[in-house]
């Protein structure tokens, strides 16, 4: 069974351009249900069943549970069009709803105090790309210098299956992109890298996912709070909304393929202004 999931996977590279993150959570949950599966062949919905009472059982998060499912339902699904199994066991399935908790965000007064820490030319852009873009971690880190076009005012990234996407860059992001350059293009020629990737360690060490969750979550103890790079994005898009932004627009920014994703940031307003609502009226 190993062989026909790295057949689905390569399958899911080729043709649905996902990332190397996304094909390594699918082939983290395809090879946990494969142990002890001969024959694929075999598989049918009482096996399906009993996989997911033992994830229950073992007090997984409901979150993890359903993107199990969905692996599941995907894998099936092609073995039963590509002709590997005669019947697809999932295809009665229902992929259960994830249960929707409200993102965490930072007020614009937290970001600013965040922002006046005294930081390096390079984690000023990464904090100003993660908050005034909306960016996510991975498209950061990929981020290339041509993806810049300071002149034109805007950022180009490539999100969830290689969709790319235009995002306008303010003057402070502007600004901070500008005063880093000078030293990235030194540490370019101090170490002979042959790159265009913009964010450089003076160690001459791309930047990885890992160290911008450590600074992120570093720069979160200044004001209390367990934040992480998706913390910023959320931020962004909140912020954008109570400052009355159209919800489209939001959705075109974050690089939702559905509004219903966006729409959730809408709760999140309402939900700001009753918390600031009751907080004044009960210091009155």
């Amino acid at each position: 069974m190993y062989q026909i999931i790295g057949e689905y996977l390569e399958y899911l590279e080729l043709e649905k351009g996902l990332s190397q993150n996304t094909l390594e959570a699918y082939r983290r949950d395809l090879s946990e249900f494969s142990q002890g599966v001969e024959d694929i062949k075999k598989v049918d919905r009482m096996s399906i069943n009993m996989f997911i009472r033992k994830l229950r059982e073992n007090k997984l998060a409901p979150s993890s549970i359903i993107r199990k499912i969905a692996s599941l339902r995907g894998f099936f699904k092609w073995a039963s069009s590509a002709g590997i199994i005669d019947k697809n066991p999932t295809s009665t399935l229902e992929q259960p709803k994830v249960p929707q908790h409200l993102p965490k965000v930072v007020s614009i007064k937290e970001i600013e105090e965040m922002l006046h820490n005294n930081l390096t030319p390079l984690e000023h852009v990464i904090m100003e790309l993660l908050y005034s873009c909306g960016l996510r971690v991975s498209e950061l880190v990929n981020l290339k210098t041509n993806d810049i076009d300071l002149s034109s005012k805007y950022v180009r990234c490539f999100g969830k299956g290689s969709k790319e996407r235009i995002i306008p860059i303010g003057e402070i992001a502007k600004k901070a992109v500008t005063e880093y350059m000078p030293e990235r293009d030194f540490l370019v020629k101090k170490y002979n890298l042959n790159t265009k990737l913009l964010l450089i360690q003076n160690s001459g060490r791309f930047i990885t996912r890992q160290d911008v969750y450590t600074f992120i979550h570093a720069q979160g103890k200044l004001i209390h709070k367990n934040i992480s790079p998706h913390t910023l994005r959320h931020s962004f898009a909140t912020h954008l909304l109570e400052n009355g932004a159209d919800l489209r627009v939001v959705q075109e920014l974050l690089g939702h393929s559905d509004v219903s994703t966006t729409q959730l940031y809408t709760h999140i307003s309402k939900k700001r202004l009753k918390d600031v609502y009751f907080s004044i009226n009960n210091e009155s």
